[in-house]
């Protein structure tokens, strides 16, 4: 049997709100029941099950233990999908004989013949749960976690809520989550209890140190569809947005505000590139909510950039001007006022409903119109044979851009980037069905192209800080000498980079990119 569930780490205090919250939930089907439970999961010495994606697990759940196999969990937009097997249970007493999906049963027999199961971790848990009908979508199970995480010695309190598909539609999960927590500040949970309780015994923690996550790789076949492909490439990028929310919300590290911007950046050009596929007035509106969620974060990477990669080494060239640190001094501040900003918006009703509709836009296919007769054909046709029209129309796009590259104008300049910068990521996205040795050489050649647009932009971008009308030290003398410095230097540099620049666009055109 699949287990469908939509889990979420929660603060001690969100889920004893959460708990006063149900009596009254509409839908609900009986009250809400509270009951304590200990899970012991078993493993050998060397974790054979774990390696092999198994989890074999005694529950007591009040009434009676239950063993339970757990296989094949799939992590995708926040949903976890389980292969689940249980049976009732003598005690604390394993019987991997009684397992009754004969299949889980004989692999667990054979991966662990000849090896002893003994406790890994365990967990203990204060469970309220009730069932909850949406209507016209489905039943729900909803369950608050409150308890620890168990490893010998090791212990560490952990709070989750999940919400588990009975019956129904997958989008009743999600329609759920709004409708419990509309004021925003939710995590997904990344990892089961499982994994955290594994984790727990072999390095003393629960959770990975928050990390900004770079774009992965997406697993695309020659034998995928244009849907799946689709799909697949906008999971990546929303696992990418997700964990860098999370770990800008945790950590200072300016490497997560750009991360998630460029997060963001993928999902649109993947919604441009797909939108033959998967086109519809849904996808229009996510690309524009992520199109705001960008430009909300963009300042503090502008600020970002300001301080650590123009300003930093002007200053420890020039020791003897005191103008730097005045306008060190003037922008750190603001720095962290726009940070403490975006920390406001990730938290925010409107970022959480943009996650919550982005997940249930992929993992529901939100892209289906009942009415639209031709769109199986169109969801239907393999990946292989989308790649070289779009390709070709991103291609084309950039040769328009680049037209007279040595007389183009700032704001040209700065299209062709953006232009440059769609192409990779299509390259990127679609790289398994693309000519391997071709690819890997266009891309090289477009990653060395858009790091000189990179530092074209960044003076552009500076400028537009340092000179606007609210710019920091503007009536300051040693302020604006600073300013002087920093722009004069970055503006030669910027003349050379952009002589390189029109080389490494010619470069890139004798070695077109394309299938």
């Amino acid at each position: 049997m699949d287990e469908i569930e939509l889990k979420f780490v929660s603060s001690a205090e969100q889920t004893a709100a959460l708990c006063t919250q149900v009596p009254g939930l509409p839908g609900l089907v009986t009250p809400p029941t509270t009951r304590l439970l200990r899970s012991i999961y078993y493993d050998t010495p060397d974790q054979v099950l774990r390696h092999n994606g198994i989890a074999l697990r005694l529950r007591f759940d009040g009434a009676g233990w239950v063993q339970t196999v757990k296989a094949k969990n799939k992590r995708h937009g926040g949903l976890h999908t389980t292969q689940e097997s249980d049976c009732p249970a003598d005690g604390e007493t394993l019987r991997l004989k009684l397992i009754p999906d004969t299949g889980l049963r004989d692999r667990i027999t054979a991966l662990c013949r000849r090896r002893d199961l003994a406790p890994i971790c365990e967990t203990r848990m204060e469970r309220t749960a009730a069932l909850v009908d949406i209507a016209a979508e489905g039943r729900v199970e909803l369950a608050i976690d409150r308890g620890e995480i168990r490893a010998g010695e090791r212990c560490e309190p952990y709070h989750e809520v999940e919400l588990e598909l009975v019956r129904g539609e997958i989008s009743a999960l999600f329609t759920l989550t709004a409708r419990l927590f509309p004021e925003g500040g939710l995590r997904f949970a990344p990892i089961s209890k499982a994994a955290r309780g594994y984790m727990l015994a072999a390095e003393g923690r629960i959770a990975e140190p928050p990390a900004p996550r770079h774009a992965h790789p997406v697993l695309l076949t020659p034998k995928q569809t244009g849907e799946t492909a689709a799909r697949e490439v906008l999971r990546v990028c929303f696992d990418q947005i997700t964990q860098n929310i999370d770990t800008f919300r945790d950590r200072d590290d300016p490497e997560g505000a750009h991360q998630l911007r460029i997060g963001l950046r993928r999902l649109r050009s993947a919604s441009a590139l797909f939108r033959p596929v998967i086109g519809h007035p849904n996808l229009t509106r996510l690309r524009a909510e992520a199109r705001w969620l960008s430009r909300e974060v963009g300042l503090l990477r502008d600020l970002d950039m300001a301080l650590t990669d123009l300003l930093a080494p002007e200053a420890e060239a020039c020791p003897e001007e005191p103008g730097f640190a005045l306008l060190t001094d003037l922008l750190v501040p603001r720095r962290q006022t726009q940070r403490d900003r975006v920390r406001e918006v990730l938290t925010s009703a409107r970022t959480q409903a943009f996650l919550l509709d982005l997940a249930r836009f992929i993992e529901t296919r939100g892209w289906l119109r009942p009415d639209d007769f031709a769109q199986d054909y169109r969801l239907s046709r393999p990946a292989k044979k989308l790649v070289r029209r779009a390709i070709h129309n991103r291609w084309k796009a950039c040769e328009t851009r680049a037209e007279g590259i040595e007389t183009l104008s700032i704001d040209a300049r700065h299209a062709l980037r953006k232009e440059l910068k769609k192409l990779r990521y299509a390259m990127e996205f679609l790289a398994p069905l693309l000519p391997r040795k071709r690819t890997k050489s266009a891309l090289r050649r477009l990653k060395r192209l858009q790091d000189v647009f990179g530092d074209l932009n960044d003076l552009s971008t500076v400028e537009r800080l340092l000179l606007a009308p609210d710019a920091p030290g503007r009536r300051d003398p040693d302020v604006q000498r600073a300013v002087g410095r920093v722009l004069g230097s970055h503006r030669v540099r910027a003349d050379l980079r952009w002589a390189e620049a029109q080389h490494l666009w010619q470069d890139l055109r004798a070695h077109k990119p394309g299938p």
